[in-house]
């Protein structure tokens, strides 16, 4: 099952604004390591997931993981070859809103060399840029 709100109070959201960088959620808070975003998107709850999945199937157990995104933004999509017009499209899934700064995922209770794999397999899951940092000095 994709991480999606259990409800929501209005189905349909506006596209929004993803301009500048994250100021909330930009600091590695709760473990040792993070997964950092250079680059801004709308990341689906399927690649988080992905991203998810590579994480703890490498660290095999040992340490803890923290995701730091949730979808929590609805996103609708017209069937292909449809004219315009006809009301707003049918809910497509559901996105988190990614800026530069945002941290995705933090791991802690593992060694450096093995949090820096973790999160090597995570990024190659993700459809932005990204960098590795630790909680200490935040460009590694």
């Amino acid at each position: 099952m994709a991480m999606q709100p259990a409800r929501v109070k209005f189905r349909k959201m506006h596209r929004g604004s993803r301009k500048g960088t994250a100021i909330r959620g930009s600091t590695v808070a709760f473990g040792e390591y993070g997964l950092m975003a250079l680059e801004r998107c709308w990341m689906d709850s399927k690649q988080i997931e992905s991203a998810r999945v590579a994480i703890t199937r490498n660290m095999k157990r040992k340490g803890k993981m923290w995701i730091r995104v949730f979808p929590q933004k609805s996103f609708t999509k017209k069937p292909l070859e449809t004219r315009m017009g006809k009301g707003k499209a049918p809910l497509e899934g559901w996105v988190a809103v990614i800026r530069p700064a945002n941290i995705l995922f933090e791991v802690d209770g593992i060694t450096e060399a093995e949090a820096r794999e973790s999160m090597r397999l995570a990024a190659t899951k993700m459809p932005i840029k990204t960098k590795f940092v630790s909680r200490h000095r935040l460009t590694a």
